[in-house]
């Protein structure tokens, strides 16, 4: 008989990586096996509470038992036709999801980045053709500290000068000035604007949150302005601040929203530019497309997402949890925390840089059994997923103040 494989270790499938993979990512020096709700262990067999969820990838944990029922009952019946016919699974997640947005119509993607594209494209289609742009000078208005993906045209607009050093040369046509400064937004919006495109919660920034009353000077500075408000909520939507949208929080509408990852369900890669049907409308057939965008499996588990928002317990468990987060960092305060940024299950910390880098509190926390990832400097974010306990998020909190006073 012949015997059965051995499996590597998790030094040795690392090893492995390193002259086959790109090396595009820094991952902290763990080999997950397998996965469950807000556990995640080892090759090894060591347990870690994951309190990143996949960068609100996995909001409704890992193998949420609800996704994984109508991913497999699909798998069972039909995976991808592509868009060149219809598919029995479309129309439900289109419609539920722009009935739960509170806008009409849905064009279903794969990325995050690829619903920013699409946002990009269609905002410029609706300049020239809607608003009256001359055609090639329609311009669209970003944030500083932003990120939206790491494209040629999206780096284009990013400070991040990571992103963009060697990239060049980059696309034309954006505006960039500060978060959180209407001042400086409204000295930027002309008659050539079709877009102002922000983040309500700038997430790999370090979960910045504007001042009270941005989101609804945008909303009424673009609205005066006769330009979009593009709002991307692919890391802030779909439960993880309290609300199903993080503009929910001042109780603004966008003209376009942009969704993904939770989107997904932590299964297949899901994208949506949700908007209203003046500014969607303005695609025709050959315009745009993608292969896989609003195939069936992914249209399956969407549907399966959107109806797990419906009953408003995500949302309401963030909240809840949201507060204990919000507390527990509060205590953290001067013993090793110099600042944080919290709504709902989302949290930035900032650690006294004498104590360490945000990649070395990552990995003095991993050693404790809690998973995070370091954003810039010395800050870390918390994005568990909110199916998390309270016991489980007392005890990640716990060991941060373990690793921070140690």
């Amino acid at each position: 008989m012949t015997a059965p494989a051995r499996t590597r270790s998790s030094a040795e499938l690392i090893q492995a990586e390193e002259p086959v993979l790109a090396h595009n990512y820094h991952p902290l020096p763990v080999v997950v096996a397998r996965a469950e709700g807000t556990w995640v262990e080892d090759v090894e067999g060591r347990r870690y509470l994951d309190m990143l969820a996949g960068y609100s990838a996995l909001n409704f944990g890992h193998r949420n038992p609800v996704l994984i029922e109508a991913a497999h009952r699909q798998l069972d019946r039909l995976t991808l036709t592509s868009r060149a016919f219809h598919n029995d699974q479309l129309a439900e997640f289109a419609e539920s999801l722009a009935e739960l947005t509170g806008l009409d119509m849905v064009l279903p993607m794969n990325t995050g980045a690829e619903a920013v594209e699409s946002a990009v494209k269609v905002a410029r289609k609706w300049a020239y053709e809607v608003k009256g742009v001359p055609d090639g000078r329609a311009t669209i208005v970003v944030a500083a500290g932003n990120f939206h993906g790491r494209t040629t045209t999206i780096v284009s607009f990013s400070t991040d000068e990571t992103a963009r050093a060697g990239f060049g040369p980059f696309t034309p046509g954006f505006r960039i000035v500060p978060y959180n400064d209407l001042a400086a937004l409204r000295a930027a919006v002309d008659e050539t604007t079709a877009a102002v495109l922000i983040e309500p919660i700038q997430g790999e920034a370090g979960v910045v949150i504007p001042d009270e009353g941005y989101l609804t000077g945008v909303r009424e500075l673009t609205r005066r302005a006769g330009c979009l408000f593009i709002a991307d909520e692919i890391q802030s939507g779909l439960g993880r601040t309290g609300r199903t949208l993080a503009v929910e929080h001042e109780g603004v509408l966008p003209d376009v929203l942009l969704l993904g990852k939770a989107l997904g369900g932590g299964i297949v890669p899901v994208s949506a530019v949700v908007a209203c049907r003046e500014v969607l409308g303005v695609l025709r057939p050959g315009e745009h497309g993608s292969t896989f965008g609003g195939n069936p499996l992914a249209a399956a588990v969407g549907s399966a997402v959107v109806g797990l928002l419906r009953t408003g317990d995500f949302q309401l468990r963030a909240a809840e949890l949201g507060v204990v987060l919000r507390d527990g960092l509060t205590s953290l305060v001067g013993k090793g925390v110099v600042g944080f940024r919290s709504r709902g299950l989302w949290a930035g910390v900032d650690v006294d840089p004498v104590i360490g880098t945000g990649r070395e509190i990552s990995e003095r926390l991993m050693a404790e059994g809690i998973l995070v990832k370091d954003t810039h400097g010395s800050t870390i974010r918390l994005a568990p997923p909110l199916t998390i306990t309270e016991e489980e998020l007392r005890s990640a909190l716990g060991a941060l103040e373990k690793v921070l006073t140690a």
